[in-house]
């Protein structure tokens, strides 16, 4: 009897040992997958993609990054402004099947701009979220904010948004153009920088509520800021909020809150825009900026069919700065809030098949080849 308690006690001590392996050996395994994709907190890596200007040939264009999105597995798209030209008639919209070979009537491309935007650069998108920012184009006459908001409400009013304003317990009900949701981490927001009045002050003082609640929040480790037209002083700003004394002083003052709550809270802070049809990084890398306070991570990435322009005098000393290209921002998120920001190039081949047929293989290649405006001279306000 004390030989088989003896054999027994032997088997019970063994069994521990081995579960105890394996236990270890499965929380190992758990822990090594976890330092490969989340941080110590189980925080999840993850990505997003942005871009702006899908005027003139984004109906081309849009698809192809919308499958970049896919391919990534991106959480969402971010469009930053500046859907059609409205000021002329887009060329993709000429070059439809039920358009082409024939005049397009000026006041029906204007009442169905919108709605050829939404069904063949939105739609494409499927369920993965996108978020459509307002940009100048969208206030180009006889266009209006207020019609903006309308037509887009659905997108101004996405899920996201409306439990953001809720959380922030926003007492205005009414949708504005500018707004902000917290995802993974990242507090990011839009602001509305497309006429000459902005931005006001009922914007800013927003702005600064966003930062001080991100500042007290330790859930929030950086801060994405997205506009269509660059903040002043970068290095391309002969086509930015350097255009218009509001645009500056405003301007000036956004940018220095932001480097404010990056120096207080040691927290990251980003900067996105497009509005200019070319693709930069390092854009505030100006002798202004190392003279007033710092440099923030800035860029433009006007690059989502538009009409391409020629890079700005102080292209050279972007870090990046490429023309005569589209693409997007493939955004990578870390557990710790830094942000790897990449360039994604989208060549003609990448174009899908059915969109080369519903616009013809010419007119792709006109895309990609023809639509372009590299003159010297400064561009219209409206363009």
């Amino acid at each position: 009897m004390k030989l088989m308690k003896l054999f027994l006690g032997v088997i019970a001590v063994l069994g521990s040992i081995a579960s105890a392996q394996t236990g270890a050996g499965i929380k190992d395994a758990a822990n090594h997958k976890g330092t490969s994709n989340n941080d110590k907190k189980g925080n999840p890596e993850w990505s997003f993609v942005v871009s702006g200007d899908s005027r003139n040939c984004g109906n081309v264009i849009m698809p192809a990054i919308a499958a970049g999105v896919e391919k990534n597995g991106a959480a969402f798209y971010w469009h930053l402004g500046d859907l059609r030209a409205i000021y002329i008639t887009d060329e993709d919209y000429q070059h439809e099947p039920e358009h082409r070979g024939s005049a397009v009537d000026r006041d029906a491309y204007l009442k169905d701009a919108w709605d050829d935007f939404i069904k063949n650069q939105l739609a494409i998108f499927g369920s993965t979220p996108v978020f459509v920012g307002i940009g100048n184009h969208e206030t180009t006459p006889p266009k209006t904010r207020d019609q903006f908001i309308v037509q887009f409400a659905k997108w101004l009013d996405a899920p996201a948004l409306h439990k953001q304003r809720q959380a922030d317990g926003q007492q205005d009900s009414a949708l504005k153009a500018y707004f902000h949701w917290i995802q993974g981490g990242v507090d990011f927001i839009y602001l509305d920088d497309a006429t000459h009045d902005q931005f006001a002050p009922d914007q800013v003082s927003w702005l600064e509520g966003v930062l001080q609640r991100a500042a007290a929040n330790p859930e929030v480790r950086a801060v994405v800021v997205g506009m269509h037209e660059a903040l002043p002083d970068s290095l391309a700003s002969g086509h930015s909020m350097s255009d218009w004394a509001i645009g500056v002083e405003s301007g000036r003052r956004v940018y220095n809150d932001l480097l404010g709550f990056q120096q207080k809270t040691k927290k990251h802070v980003y900067t996105l825009a497009s509005h200019s049809h070319f693709y930069m990084s390092g854009i505030f890398d100006s002798d202004y900026w190392r003279a007033n306070g710092g440099v923030l991570p800035g860029w433009i990435v006007g690059t989502a069919g538009a009409v391409r322009y020629a890079l700005p005098p102080g292209a050279a000393r972007a870090k990046e700065a490429q023309t005569k290209i589209y693409g997007f921002l493939l955004a990578k998120v870390r557990a710790d809030g830094s942000i790897d920001f990449q360039f994604q190039e989208i060549k003609q081949k990448d174009i899908p098949d059915k969109v080369q047929h519903r616009y013809t293989p010419e007119f792709v290649g006109f895309c990609f080849d023809s639509n372009t405006n590299f003159g010297n001279a400064p561009a219209p306000a409206h363009q």
